[in-house]
């Protein structure tokens, strides 16, 4: 009560209001769940701020404001915040002059709330606003929840009581109605009377002080005592109802216990088999994950083996390439070799009629000599130029040789890396696409792989034809070198030191072909140890596929074992299924069987029922005659 306090006291001040001492102290002092201020005057800003705090306050059971000199405005504000309360059972407005504006609130308040189980209104002016106190018959007509009523001294008359006969032929949960020290007569006192054979809950009528004659409060009495009777008959048939309700319930229960044990049996026989399922099932999948496994390791060694086959042909096909590039080259240099013989005796040859020509003309060219040494100073340093320019061009055509001989090493790794990539792709390939896709990948590989074959034998092409230009620049060159070497050796043919330059070229030609020579039969020593190397290769792969045929058709064997044991297993499971089934089938026959014993008991349940309503009508029927004074009255104790 605490927080009602404060909350009291914020409320009025946010009002405007100074808060009651004395409710302040009332409420301090109150016990949880009740709120008593009576005697206590509570004006309207209290009664404002105690209206919005009982639509929030959850707690209170009982509220007591009797004796509060309420006025009509504060009453209202008091009970519109009770509207929405839901947990108030008593309410007590007894002294506080309540008139028409307290009439209608009440009427408000029992048409909205559905927990107010007993209401005090003693000592009110109710009655004498004969509109306002239909509008709360009317509201009492409607309200199921309400059980007693006090409206003792409100100056009802009998408009008032026709209005209260009315609400109780359609009330159904008022127990207690206390009328008494009002106006309600004779006339408002057979209204009531007339009420009451259609109002089945009412056991307590007071209209004592009411100017009501001796047989009509004699009537009530026999009314609210037939009323009282019918309700102790009630809870005995209730009491009956429940005690058989408990026996189905316990019959029920006892027959869930049993079937439910079934189920549970049934429930764990079904996991043994879902286990044992489980169980096979997992078993088969280890071996069905064998076999996968063993499958793609076959796979695997079956791309090896072609990616090792095709690495093979690549090989031999790179060997033949270079054995060619080697024949090639063989042949310009045997042809060069050729060429530069021939070109050596023409010019011993054409030296030998020169000299003899030199001869015969040695008596003038004596006459000459002098002009001619100058000349011959003059083309000495032509010849030395066009040395220099001989060298300068063998220099360029061993650097076109290492530069073709690096475009060949250079196609040769780019046709590994195309190869590196072309394998790297099919791998990806292969781990991306499924087994259906392995053909199509082949063929992308293998047309690939024709790419990049004929791009190397664009490359050889194009470093062919490079080399057939530089040879023939070369050979253009050296013809000219040749011209102007005849020229110079034509002008000069009495110097013997020519010829001897020309024997030390030719010599140091031919140390450069046995150089040659001897590289190529390296070379070849080299390409034999290759293919030698390539052989052993090729052969140890050949063995390593052999071993792994063998341990695959080990495998295969022993896979071709678990699959029987596979098949055993699936028999076996096959037997256990349909034990279990039958199992199965035996406790359904079993469940039949025990809802048909349930079936039965619930049609005897059934027919109990039926007897005990036609019991209980009888006594109604019965009960109903003696009231209304029928000729069964008679034979009523017989039954």
């Amino acid at each position: 009560m605490e927080e009602f306090r404060h909350s009291y006291s914020r409320l009025c001040k946010e009002s405007g209001a100074e808060p009651q001492e004395t409710v302040l102290q009332q409420l301090q002092e109150l016990p949880r769940g009740r709120l008593d201020l009576a005697t206590h005057s509570l004006t309207v800003d209290t009664c404002r701020a105690l209206g919005k705090l009982l639509q929030k306050e959850a707690l209170l059971t009982e509220l007591i404001l009797s004796d509060c000199m309420l006025s009509e405005e504060g009453a209202t504000l008091l009970l519109q915040g009770l509207c929405a309360h839901t947990v108030v059972r008593f309410l007590d407005l007894k002294g506080n002059n309540l008139q028409a504006a307290g009439a209608e609130a009440l009427g408000q308040l029992l048409r909205q709330n559905k927990s107010i189980q007993s209401l005090t209104l003693e000592w009110n002016n109710l009655g004498t606003w004969e509109d306002a106190f239909a509008t709360f018959c009317g509201a009492l007509a409607g309200n199921g929840t309400l059980q007693q009523l006090d409206l003792r001294n409100n100056q009802i008359s009998h408009k008032g009581a026709e209005e209260l006969a009315l609400a109780l032929t359609c009330n159904a949960s008022l127990q207690q109605l206390d009328l008494r020290w009002n106006s309600i007569g004779l006339l408002g006192g057979r209204a009531l009377v007339n009420s009451l054979p259609r109002n089945r809950t009412l056991w307590r009528l007071e209209l004592a002080g009411n100017n009501v004659p001796g047989d009509i409060l004699r009537a009530v009495e026999q009314a609210m005592d037939h009323n009282q009777e019918r309700q102790t008959t009630s809870r005995e048939n209730q009491a009956r109802t429940h005690v058989l309700s408990k026996e189905v319930k316990h019959l029920r229960e006892e027959k869930s216990r049993q079937f439910l044990d079934l189920m549970e049996t049934i429930d764990k026989q079904r996991k043994e088999m879902a286990r044992s399922s489980r169980a096979s099932a997992a078993c088969v999948g280890q071996l069905q994950e064998a076999l996968n496994e063993r499958h793609s390791i076959i796979n695997a060694l079956k791309a090896k083996l072609q990616m090792a086959e095709a690495a093979l042909a690549l090989s031999e096909q790179k060997a033949q390439g270079l054995g060619e590039l080697l024949a090639t080259a063989e042949q310009e240099q045997q042809s060069l070799a050729q060429r530069q013989a021939k070109e050596h005796r023409m010019e011993q040859q054409e030296a030998a009629e020169r000299e003899s020509k030199l001869l015969r003309d040695l008596s003038a060219a004596n006459e000459k000599n002098l002009l001619l040494r100058n000349q011959v100073d003059e083309l000495e340093r032509k010849v030395r130029a066009q040395q220099e320019q001989l060298f300068l061009a063998r220099q360029e055509l061993s650097n076109t040789t290492a530069a073709l001989k690096m475009r060949a090493n250079q196609a040769e790794e780019r046709l590994e890396l195309e190869k590196k990539r072309s394998r790297q792709s099919l791998e990806d390939l292969e781990q991306l696409r499924a087994k259906e896709e392995l053909s199509r990948v082949k063929a992308a590989a293998l047309s690939e792989r024709g790419q990049a074959e004929e791009e190397l034998i664009k490359a050889k092409n194009q470093v062919r034809l490079e080399e057939r230009q530089h040879l023939a620049h070369l050979e253009e060159k050296l013809r000219l070198q040749a011209q102007a070497r005849d020229e110079a050796q034509s002008a000069c043919l009495q110097q013997r030191q020519t010829v001897a330059e020309a024997q030390a070229r030719a010599s140091q030609l031919g140390l450069q072909v046995e150089g040659l020579r001897r590289r190529l039969e390296e070379l070849q020593q080299e390409l034999s140890n290759k293919d030698q190397e390539k052989v052993a290769e090729v052969t140890r792969v050949r063995v390593e596929l052999r071993e792994q045929n063998g341990r695959l058709q080990a495998e295969l064997t022993a896979q071709e074992a678990l699959k029987e044991k596979v098949a055993a297993l699936e028999r076996r499971l096959k037997v256990i299924a349909g034990d279990h089934r039958e199992a199965l089938l035996d406790r359904e026959s079993e469940n039949a069987s025990l809802r048909e014993k349930l079936r039965l008991k619930e049609a005897e349940i059934a027919r109990i029922r039926e007897e005990e309503a036609q019991r209980a009508g009888f006594l109604q029927n019965a009960v109903l005659a003696y009231v209304q004074g029928s000729p069964l009255r008679a034979i009523s104790p017989q039954k």
